[in-house]
């Protein structure tokens, strides 16, 4: 227990706390995309349980640490590209997100207004987004518990990590699901951004590495020049300027 205590282990810890809530943004916006197609009514309580839920996986594969690395072994070879388990399952979840995102776009953009109605009936569900929510949560973790295995010795330490990262994105899923739900270009940002990562996860499962900062870059100014924007339309017209143009004199 004493060990636990030094300098070395609480740096590690909370070097890999901010690991997880970096890493965890792509996980708020998810799962703000996710459940605002519910009713209002049920939407904060799946978003608690889906953290909670995504949070007990977490710490799931981290108790099975072994297995999770094991599947950076080799299955099998395609073309010269060794595929290991882990590959595979950052390609499928970098297709899912493709493939999410591009049907909340089309939908977004199809029958706007009409969202609920026509909701897909498998996210519609709170379960249904619940099981989205955690199988997501697997793929974005996957990368920071290898990385966790690498830089502490305890996995107290990494259970600790991962909890603190939960409790802040629990802070701030409310806030940031209202907010992306109040300002429609927001939402369209959000899926941007959720395109990215799938395009960003197919590689890397693919062995092509992309840094994820120039990713968080490209998403950053995009919210910039937006936050401009909505500054710019919230100020009041000058005095003295009528909405209409003057009619011409004859």
């Amino acid at each position: 227990m004493a060990e636990l205590l030094t300098i070395e282990s609480l740096i590690a810890l909370l070097t890999l706390a901010a690991l997880e809530i970096v890493l965890g943004i792509d996980n708020i916006v998810f799962i703000a995309i996710i459940t605002g197609r519910l009713p209002s009514e049920v939407q904060p309580r799946a978003r608690r349980i889906g953290l909670l839920a995504a949070m007990v996986m977490r710490i799931l594969l981290l108790l099975c640490i072994t297995w999770v690395m094991q599947l950076t072994s080799t299955l099998f070879t395609i073309l010269e590209l060794a595929i290991s388990g882990k590959d595979l399952i950052l390609i499928a979840g970098g297709l899912f997100l493709l493939a999410k995102s591009t049907y909340e776009i089309h939908h977004k953009l199809e029958s706007p207004g009409d969202s609920h109605k026509t909701a897909d009936p498998v996210a519609a569900t709170m379960w249904g987004a619940i099981g989205q929510i955690m199988m997501i949560d697997v793929v974005f973790s996957l990368d920071s518990v290898i990385t966790a295995v690498g830089m502490a010795k305890h996995v107290s330490i990494m259970i600790a990590a991962v909890v603190a990262a939960v409790v802040v994105m629990l802070i701030f899923a409310e806030a940031v699901s209202a907010f992306i739900e109040r300002h429609p270009t927001m939402k369209m940002l959000a899926l941007a951004f959720l395109l990215l990562i799938g395009v960003m996860l197919v590689a890397e499962g693919l062995h092509q590495h992309i840094n994820r900062g120039y990713i968080y870059f490209a998403m950053a100014f995009s919210l910039g020049v937006e936050f401009l924007n909505m500054r710019g339309r919230a100020r009041p017209a000058p005095q003295g300027h009528s909405a209409q143009e003057p009619s011409a004199i004859p």
